[in-house]
């Protein structure tokens, strides 16, 4: 499998894997509780995709590159705002959870939904053109 299509496979799987999260903080609104930790949620190494992200896959030319840079830092404030999220839930806090869930969580999930879907389609083109 090419470093292109490795990517895209990753991005694809992300973009999942990040939507899930609306509905498992949504849950952690509703119920005050959430099996996932908000140190755990913070840490944006822990998912597979921060894993492959900062793991040893990926060259040095596309680490370099301003699309894995751009969502390297959008991947890093999605979990941090995740974990703001849980950590509001958890104690109770369910308006100021909820706003925040709403606003400012959609808003990054949002961000960076659209920065890998800019990415895999930057990938695709490079494919075709090769």
């Amino acid at each position: 499998m090419s470093n292109n299509q490795a990517i895209m496979k990753a991005i694809a799987a992300a973009l999942g894997a990040h939507g899930a999260w609306k509905l498992r903080l949504r849950t952690a609104v509703t119920t005050g509780s959430s099996n996932v930790t908000p140190a755990q949620a913070r840490c944006d190494k822990s998912c597979e995709f921060g894993k492959w992200l900062h793991g040893h896959e990926i060259d040095a030319a596309t680490k370099h590159g301003m699309p894995f840079k751009v969502v390297s830092r959008l991947h890093m404030e999605f979990h941090q705002c995740a974990s703001h999220v849980l950590e509001k839930a958890i104690v109770g806090e369910k308006d100021g959870a909820r706003s925040l869930l709403e606003g400012e969580f959609t808003q990054r999930s949002s961000k960076l939904g659209q920065a890998l879907t800019k990415w895999r389609g930057e990938l695709a083109a490079e494919r075709k053109a090769a």
